[in-house]
């Protein structure tokens, strides 16, 4: 998916170059890409390179680098003083809540000053002496890029499998050590996806290889230790590209499935954990047919959206497995209101994790049929179910926050209704009382009522002259939930007010909220947003010259749409890994991701689906009109959002934009997707577009 969460959002930097006073121009060589009606021509093709070595290609980005840093020098102080705040307001030394697994307690460690943490368990009880499983300060040294994406503790508890990524591109590296004495074993496995499982056995790693063009995660292996992997055994390949995949183990470790996933399907193969050969498909796949499954207590649960588009719960007894679908019984009902986006099965409940009225929450369901909603005190908020290892208790945990209240883990008792508070992420000189969120509900043109999550530091007067920062995704059913952003804090603090526009193409008001907001329906996302940001200025929460946008991935071609079709509504525009080349993209069925995405964005062989993606792809509807100032990120290894479709866009724009507005285009040449690794790196990031915005909207000096 071309996404990153609302969370992660960040700003891609490098060290400086020599300094560039004028803008880089591109060159403009005329080259013919593919299309229904034959060809048509792309003048800054040329800047993609697969390989990442064609020095005309890199001196024009790093000339882009050179720009940047000349356009952004002044606002350096600005830049030290968001990165200082906002390290003032993380604990530098937090831990995780710990969590049992298996006669273990496990949890996460950051020490003061470091950049990655330290992985512990500790045997028998969460007091007893830590064993350090992963020390990823140590392990990230040497390298400009560090990520630990998956692990998996063998179930005897002797070894630990895990994959890491030391370039940026999403091709993982599965590697395995014995835990008492912290030996590397030799066994190493390049170009997996991040997610590695156990077999009963203690000795078999089932993993997920990579195709080496696409990227696309294809098969499922098993890995024997210590025999070559030229020798690991093919369980399963999914020949449809259009499907990815993953594996794991059901709640009740008695079941290893892999399933495979599309836009509009699912399957699901399982088999036993002691002999994961014989796997069998619990519903075969079905066009507009989606299912999960998990197993506990001699049954299967699954969450299915036949026969219930907001998806309900159904059961399936082992005894009547072989029944298939007919089989299913209704165990929670589908619901025009209430979406239903996961569960976790206990011994004598489950908890659902579901959305209704824009707000994600948890209820627990008993065997017995009781329902115990967990209630919530604010108007715009967002629970969701945490680790839950051991399905053999009455205590359920879960996590709550707001744009207000700092993300607080909570244990509920499915029994009781009691609650108890386990960990309140400390926000270091943040007071809660000194800010205020708001639900507001936006009406859009074709009069769809749209949820707006607001939040503004108290004494922000609603008088029509305040700076507004306004977020947005709305693609792929992903939903943006709100929460306490220490990097945020610093905004409000110089009265900006802070609002994430809860637009079509996620799923906060259910599918159908996903289903017109995609496809063919595309364009509601743009204009939902822009609609959000009218009704957000006519009610005076904000100046009409004094509007921040911001989205990253599919919220990057969000914005690229938005720049399009309302650039008089913004002052300044923050694009992140923007995917902005929809249609060339789309067209091309080698780079990573597209065969994926045909349900999301239309497949453009098809006309009806290329000529509409036209019309809103970003890249191809640059016109010469005035646009607001722009901040554009990307990393040159990014394997979702490859860089040159951001760099095509930045040529573009600067061959025809009418206005003098800056346009800051931040390449990171040393990661992909997601930026550079490590906690402070990405702080820092973050202050350098935070600067430029504050820049734009008037309050630099504050």
């Amino acid at each position: 998916m071309r996404w990153l969460a609302a969370t992660g959002l960040i700003a891609l930097a490098m060290p400086a170059l020599a300094q560039q006073a004028t803008p880089p121009i591109a060159a403009k060589k005329p080259y013919q890409v593919p299309s229904p009606n034959g060809t048509r021509e792309d003048d800054y093709y040329w800047l993609r390179d697969d390989t990442r070595k064609n020095p005309e290609m890199l001196a024009y980005l790093n000339a882009e680098n050179a720009y940047a840093d000349t356009q952004l020098a002044s606002l350096k102080p600005l830049q030290a003083r968001l990165y200082d705040e906002t390290v003032a307001h993380i604990k530098q030394d937090d831990s995780s809540v710990p969590y049992g697994k298996n006669g273990y307690w496990y949890s996460s460690r950051f020490a003061t000053g470091a950049d990655y943490p330290l992985i512990e368990r500790r045997a028998g009880s969460a007091t007893a002496p830590a064993q350090i499983l992963f020390d990823q300060p140590a392990m990230a040294k040497g390298h400009n890029f560090f990520a630990l994406s998956d692990w998996s503790v063998s179930p005897d508890n002797t070894l630990v499998a895990w994959a890491e990524d030391t370039v940026g591109r999403r091709q993982y590296v599965l590697r395995v050590k014995d835990i008492a004495t912290g030996r590397v074993l030799e066994d190493s496995i390049a170009n997996i996806e991040p997610n590695v499982v156990w077999a009963a056995d203690n000795r078999t790693i089932l993993y997920i290889a990579k195709d080496p063009v696409t990227l696309r995660g294809y098969r499922v292996m098993a890995h024997v230790l210590g025999t070559p992997v030229s020798a690991d055994r093919m369980l399963y390949e999914e020949k449809d590209d259009t499907f990815n995949m993953g594996v794991g183990r059901t709640t009740d470790d008695r079941y290893i499935c892999i399933s495979v996933q599309s836009t509009v399907s699912d399957e699901q193969r399982c088999a036993p954990a002691t002999q994961p050969t014989a796997f069998a498909v619990i519903a075969p796949r079905e066009r507009e047919f989606r299912y999960g499954a998990d197993h506990l207590g001699g049954r299967w649960i699954i969450r299915t959206n036949r026969g219930a588009k907001n998806y309900k719960l159904a059961t399936l007894a082992d005894a009547d497995a072989a029944k298939g679908v007919a089989a299913w019984r209704d165990l929670v009902p589908g619901s025009d209101t209430v979406f239903i986006e996961d569960f976790k099965p206990f011994n004598g409940f489950v908890a659902i994790d579901q959305r209704e009225g824009g707000n994600r929450m948890i209820r627990l369901l008993t065997d017995a049929g009781k329902s115990i909603p967990v209630k919530a005190d604010e108007p715009a908020y967002r629970m969701g179910l945490s680790t839950n290892e051991e399905p053999d208790t009455a205590w359920v945990r879960y996590t709550y926050g707001s744009l207000v209240t700092p993300t607080t883990t909570y244990e509920i008792n499915a029994r009781t209704g009691e609650r108890r508070t386990l960990k309140v992420t400390p926000v270091p000189g943040y007071d809660p009382a000194l800010y205020v969120t708001e639900r507001l509900w936006a009406p859009a043109r074709d009069g769809t009522r749209i949820p707006v999550s607001i939040v503004y530091r108290k004494g922000v007067k609603r008088d029509g002259t305040a700076p507004l920062f306004q977020y947005a995704y709305g693609s792929y059913g992903i939903s943006t939930d709100p929460s306490v952003d220490a990097g945020r804090i610093g905004l409000l603090d110089r009265g900006v007010v802070y609002a994430i526009a809860h637009i079509r193409g996620g799923q906060e008001m259910g599918r159908g909220w996903y289903d017109d907001g995609h496809l063919l329906h595309k364009k509601n996302s743009f204009t939902d947003f822009i609609d959000v940001t009218r009704y957000l200025v006519a009610q005076k929460y904000a100046a009409p010259g004094r509007v921040a946008a911001m989205g990253g991935s599919a919220g990057g071609l969000l914005m690229g749409g938005v720049a399009n079709m309302a650039p008089q509504d913004y002052k300044v525009i923050i694009a992140q890994v923007p995917f902005v080349d929809v249609v060339t993209t789309m067209l091309d069925a080698s780079i990573p991701l597209t065969t994926f995405e045909y349900d999301e964005w239309g497949n453009p062989a098809n006309k009806p689906y290329y000529d509409y993606m036209l019309s809103y792809s970003p890249y191809d509807n640059v016109a010469a009109k005035a646009y607001p100032a722009l901040y554009v990120g990307t990393g040159l290894w990014d394997s979702q959002v490859q860089y040159y479709e951001p760099a095509k866009w930045v040529a573009k724009l600067r061959e025809r934009k009418t206005d003098t507005n800056p346009l800051i285009f931040r390449v990171n040449m040393e990661a992909g997707h997601g930026g550079k690794s490590g906690r402070f790196e990405r702080i820092r990031q973050n202050a350098e577009w935070q600067a430029f915005m504050l820049s734009q909207l008037g309050v630099a000096g504050e």
